[in-house]
């Protein structure tokens, strides 16, 4: 197994502050463990041309920023194509190992699903993963519950187990934030079973049509959906973004290109607009393992 180290690159603020799919065609073959491009981003965040279909892997938290935003906004400045898979965190690691999924690029909510892709006893899908904004958890609403009212007004870990009160999470198995959810309860004294367990991309349907009176969200996804909440009190829990370019991408280059502009300025704005905390970069793993071309917008002062 390689040996890790952790590299911290500072990069100031970048701003003040987990299944879905996009039918296209098949991403190109070529890949290797340290991705290039033969173009070159510069500080600001400009992207070259992609070079053919990017695949990307993300939390499904995300979909609404890359379903609806990011992912046109790529195809439309660099002539690529965004093909998005979206599910639980944990649970598109076990598709990428599996090789049931291909993947140029992993984002996931959670450093834990990171390290699941690290190392040769997990395929060695990764080698660096950067870090770049957060969400915390709190819990959202429909404002049309019966419930509603001592939601906002009574303490949220006595009104979940009030008669005919029903809260949605995700699996803690396949996803970060039904991890956190768990512990949310736990921190409370709460039974798992005061919440009833959902796919992570059908969380929000249910919770507007009213088959659920509130559930465990991250902030962003609220805010983006204008869906009320409530924090957790004294509990503060967050997801953390994470984006990598996989070792064993389809097409590394078109990898690089998409990581390019999620990190450049125009996806930065983007993240902003949908709730997402940016936090300065922060890229662990081997030495020496980011592709060159990230290496500048990763510096950027």
């Amino acid at each position: 197994m390689k040996k890790s180290v952790a590299v911290v690159i500072a990069t100031g603020l970048l701003l003040a502050g987990c299944s879905s799919s996009k039918s296209s065609p098949k991403a190109g073959a070529g890949s290797s463990s340290t991705p290039t491009s033969s173009s070159a981003t510069s500080a600001s965040g400009s992207v070259p041309g992609a070079t053919g279909p990017v695949k990307v892997a993300y939390a499904a938290s995300l979909a609404n920023l890359m379903e609806h935003d990011l992912g046109p906004a790529y195809d439309k400045a660099t002539g690529g194509d965004f093909q998005g898979n979206a599910a639980g965190s944990t649970q598109l690691v076990s598709e990428i190992k599996g090789k049931v999924k291909q993947a140029d690029v992993f984002i996931s909510a959670s450093t834990d699903a990171n390290t699941g892709l690290i190392g040769d006893a997990n395929g060695g899908w990764e080698t660096w993963y950067a870090t770049f904004a957060t969400a915390p958890l709190v819990i959202a609403y429909n404002p049309n519950s019966k419930f509603a009212a001592d939601i906002k007004s009574k303490p949220w870990n006595q009104v979940i187990t009030e008669s005919g009160f029903k809260m949605g999470s995700t699996d803690p198995k396949l996803d970060p934030k039904g991890k956190l959810a768990a512990q949310a309860l736990t921190k409370d004294n709460l039974p798992a079973s005061a919440v009833q367990v959902f796919p992570e991309e059908q969380l929000v349907g249910r919770l507007q049509s009213g088959q659920l009176d509130a559930g465990f969200f991250y902030s962003s996804e609220a805010a983006e959906l204008n869906i009320p909440t409530v924090p957790l009190g004294d509990i503060h829990l967050q997801a953390t973004y994470t984006v990598s370019v996989l070792n064993k991408a389809p097409d590394a280059d078109a990898g690089v290109a998409f990581v390019q502009f999620l990190l450049g300025d125009a996806g930065k704005a983007l993240m902003t607009k949908h709730g997402l905390q940016l936090q300065p970069i922060k890229v662990t793993g081997t030495a020496g393992s980011v592709p060159a071309p990230l290496q500048s917008l990763l510096n950027a002062g």
